[in-house]
């Protein structure tokens, strides 16, 4: 049972002691099929701004639960996407594209591959919209390296492994980036590049693109033999989606939520160009705004 008190929720195992943690500490709450949560602890959640995420038997997120937040351009940003220019948009996906094959290129290095160096080369490559489509070509170069001697084939949903690992903590980023293009005034159905007519958070599914080579290293450290559904791994894939991004302390959810706010700014045509930040590591390079 989960519960809340004074600005805490508290957590009652079936066996153990109660957790006590204080809501202002919490960014998102991973909730199961055999929890039990009052109304009341769902009303607090989203009044600290706290992501709940629904969890199927497999304990991956399938729904998410956010606050609604007001937000004082949400009308002229909402026209101002729907009215953007097709070049605008391309360039804006050109440099979000360009910010992931550097952070891949970073994980790589990160790992020893000395194969780094052509990601790195081949993100400077990317034009405004991508045509040359160079996220895929760097993803089939990347994946084969990063889990090397696995023979492995990314395939979304497919289930344990290091597959099952990256859906569950894609599913947190995501649920993380729709909150984030709510709470910049966004619509998340209008994307710059997703453009699903059955899919209601395109944009959310553009803008965590930067973000997944963070997810990308703990689940290749964590290893071929283990499973989302072990209680250890869903400890660090949660720790991985709320870690340090920037090496000035930034976490990924605060610099998600600042690539939103930037876009909404760009949109609007308060900015020239759209800032992007690449993964550079556990906090430990220069972040560099790309050019």
């Amino acid at each position: 049972m989960v519960r809340y008190a004074r600005g805490q929720l508290i957590v009652c195992p079936e066996e153990g002691d109660d957790a006590h943690i204080p809501l202002a500490d919490v960014g998102t709450v991973l909730i199961g099929l055999r929890t039990t949560i009052r109304g009341s602890v769902l009303q607090q959640l989203a009044a600290f701004d706290v992501i709940a995420l629904f969890c199927d038997w497999r304990g991956v997120p399938v729904a998410g639960m956010y606050g609604w937040k007001d937000h004082s351009r949400i009308g002229a940003r909402h026209r101002a996407q729907a009215s953007a220019s097709v070049p605008r948009l391309k360039n804006a996906w050109g440099r979000i594209v360009r910010a992931k094959v550097l952070g891949q290129a970073t994980n790589l290095r990160l790992i020893g591959s000395r194969d780094w160096a052509h990601l790195d080369s081949l993100a400077k490559t990317v034009r405004s919209g991508d045509p040359e489509n160079v996220e895929a070509t760097a993803a089939r170069y990347y994946w084969v390296r990063l889990f090397a001697d696995s023979g492995f084939t990314r395939t979304p949903g497919g289930g344990q492994g290091f597959n099952g690992m990256l859906d569950y903590g894609y599913s947190i980023l995501r649920g993380l980036s729709v909150r984030s293009v709510l709470a910049a005034g966004l619509a998340p159905a209008l994307g710059l590049f997703h453009r699903g007519r059955s899919n209601a958070f395109n944009l959310a599914d553009d803008l965590i693109e930067p973000f997944r080579p963070a997810i990308d290293l703990t689940v290749a450290r964590l290893g071929a033999d283990m499973t989302p559904t072990h209680p250890s791994v869903k400890a660090a894939l949660v720790a991985a989606s709320n870690q340090a991004f920037l090496p000035d302390g930034t976490t990924l959810p605060t610099a998600l939520l600042d690539l939103a706010r930037s876009l909404g700014r760009y949109l609007e045509a308060d900015t020239g160009h759209l800032p992007v930040y690449g993964w550079s590591g556990p906090a430990t390079q220069d972040s560099v705004e790309l050019p």
